[in-house]
């Protein structure tokens, strides 16, 4: 950008060079006089653009320019932040839907080994036999519905603390104890959804 202003102060001090140049040869009717030039007052404006283009250069344009990178800046680092949190909430997301899963296979194996044990309590005794193994698929639906709920209970905190952090990281702020609730009872609604 330099080198673009270094050449435009060159060319117009090359100009007016030839002109003055020109204006002294020719000795009367040359072109620059047939359109009517003045050659001081073009030489006093050259100088004047010259000294406001300067100013301008060093006052306005840099600090503007300056000013223009650093939003760019900014907005980089904003994306990237977006970017991470959406790369956070994915895994958060994965890792909800794994613990579901594995909380589901629990439940199931519990219930397969429950109804299992039943029948073959079942062959060896009848009545007995039928209300322990209910009594052992109650506890067994109870305890996989209590691991589920502790699960989720786990999830839902830690995915509300993901979201404070990264809202908290996003935003550039220190987030209240208010909003964090808040934020976390949020995601914590949308988990269940």
């Amino acid at each position: 950008m330099r080198r673009r202003y270094a050449a435009m102060k060159f060319d117009l001090i090359g100009m007016a060079l030839l002109a003055a140049a020109g204006h002294g040869e020719s000795g009367g009717g040359g072109l620059a006089e047939q359109f009517g030039v003045n050659w001081s007052n073009l030489f006093a404006q050259i100088v004047v653009f010259l000294a406001v283009f300067f100013i301008l250069k060093r006052f306005a344009f840099g600090p503007i320019l300056a000013q223009l990178e650093e939003r760019k800046e900014r907005i980089r680092e904003q994306q990237e932040n977006a970017e991470k949190i959406r790369r956070e909430l994915a895994e958060a997301e994965e890792t909800r839907r794994r613990l579901v899963a594995e909380a589901n296979e629990r439940a199931t194996k519990i219930v397969s080994e429950a109804e299992t044990s039943a029948s073959a309590l079942t062959e060896r005794r009848t009545q007995e036999a039928v209300a322990q193994a209910e009594a052992l698929i109650a506890k067994a639906r109870d305890a996989a519905a209590r691991d589920r709920d502790q699960m989720m209970g786990e999830l839902r905190r830690e995915v509300g603390r993901l979201v404070v952090q990264t809202t908290a990281k996003v935003a550039g702020k220190v987030l209240t104890p208010e909003d964090q609730r808040r934020l976390q009872e949020e995601a914590a609604r949308e988990m269940v959804v």
